[in-house]
Order: C-alpha cells, then sequence, then structure tokens
C-alpha cells in the first residue's frame, strides 16, 4: 500500500494545526484567569479529539462489518452482531450528546465528558458478557489482548483529559451556560 502525499497533508493537518494552537496559547501567559474562555489551548485538542471520537466509533463498526458478515452464519451469531451493533451505537450517541454538550458550552459538559469516559470499560465488558453469553465461549477468547490494550490505553488517555477538564481554568471558564428550562425557572 502506498501513502500519498494527501494521506501525509491529512494527518498534518489533523495534529499539526491543534498542537501549533496549543503551543502559541502555552507561549503567551495570561496575567488573568478570566481571560481563559473559550476553546484555545489545551481545551482546542480536547475539542477536535471529542469532534472525531464519533467518527472513530463509526469506523470501528465499519472494519467490523467483515466480521460481523461472519459471524451471522454461526448459531446465535447474530443476536451477537445486533447486541454489539446496539451497543456501539449507544455508545455513539453518548458521544454525540457530549459533543453538542460541548459546543453548546452547557455546564453539565464535565459531567457528561466524566460519563463518557467511565462508559469505555462499561461498554468493553457488556460486549465481552454478552458475546461469551451468547455464543457460550470463554471470555478468554472473547477478548485477545490487542483489544484490551486498546482499551486500557484509550481508557487512559481519556483519563488525562477528565483530569484537565475538572481542573482547568479555560473549562471552567467556558462551560457556563445553563439549560433553557433552568434559565426559565430562575427568571421565574
Amino acid at each position: 500500500m502506498q501513502v500519498s502525499i494527501w494521506h501525509w497533508a491529512i494527518v498534518l493537518l489533523l495534529i499539526g494545526v491543534p498542537v501549533f494552537f496549543a503551543l502559541r496559547s502555552a507561549i503567551k501567559p495570561t496575567q488573568n484567569p478570566a481571560d481563559l474562555v473559550g476553546f484555545g489551548g489545551w481545551l482546542m485538542l480536547l475539542a477536535i479529539g471529542q469532534a472525531l471520537s464519533p467518527l472513530r466509533t463509526l469506523a470501528e463498526l465499519g472494519s467490523s462489518s467483515e466480521g460481523y458478515n461472519q459471524l451471522m452464519l454461526v448459531p446465535n451469531g447474530p443476536m451477537v452482531v445486533y447486541g454489539e451493533v446496539a451497543l456501539l451505537l449507544a455508545f455513539l450517541v453518548l458521544q454525540l450528546v457530549v459533543l453538542v454538550a460541548m459546543l453548546r458550552r452547557s455546564r453539565r459538559f464535565k459531567q457528561l465528558f466524566l460519563i463518557q469516559w467511565l462508559a469505555i470499560p462499561v461498554v468493553l465488558i457488556l460486549d465481552a458478557a454478552w458475546v461469551s453469553t451468547v455464543l457460550e465461549v470463554p471470555v478468554e477468547q472473547v477478548v485477545t489482548g490487542d483489544a484490551l490494550a486498546a482499551s486500557i490505553a484509550s481508557f487512559v488517555l481519556a483519563g488525562l483529559w477528565v483530569a484537565y477538564v475538572y481542573r482547568s481554568v479555560r473549562v471552567r471558564n467556558t462551560f457556563t451556560r445553563v439549560g433553557a428550562s433552568a434559565q426559565v425557572a430562575s427568571a421565574s
């Protein structure tokens, strides 16, 4: 497989631009913490990652399609496929809810981001238990070392971002909007 210059340009754009903005914002320290508002600095990297996370889940679904086709021929295979797809779609919906909360600068973003982080191992455990139970095979055959390592790495990296979200002054200053129902209640 040959990689074209366009592939490298896309990678540079997806990685280089956020790194550039993060470094640029780190160079200019601010004296007033109230000035740290909006998507800049490290929050820009988090926002890009959150925007790309639903695409990653969709790509995971797409890359599993060949395995799903093979699994449909196995007894109880369709039940496994439908259950796994439903689980991944539920996780996708959670990612989209977190993304919308982030884009709306909702106060609930921090809690939703934490829930999304905690959902990573929950999805892995539920998926492994579902496949193992329906196909009546040991969990060791369902969860490979590579899949477990990828999930652990994803959980650890997302945990670092959760720590950032809960400690960052920029995050505290940016995510301040309350929902419409809360605004109506406070107005009356």
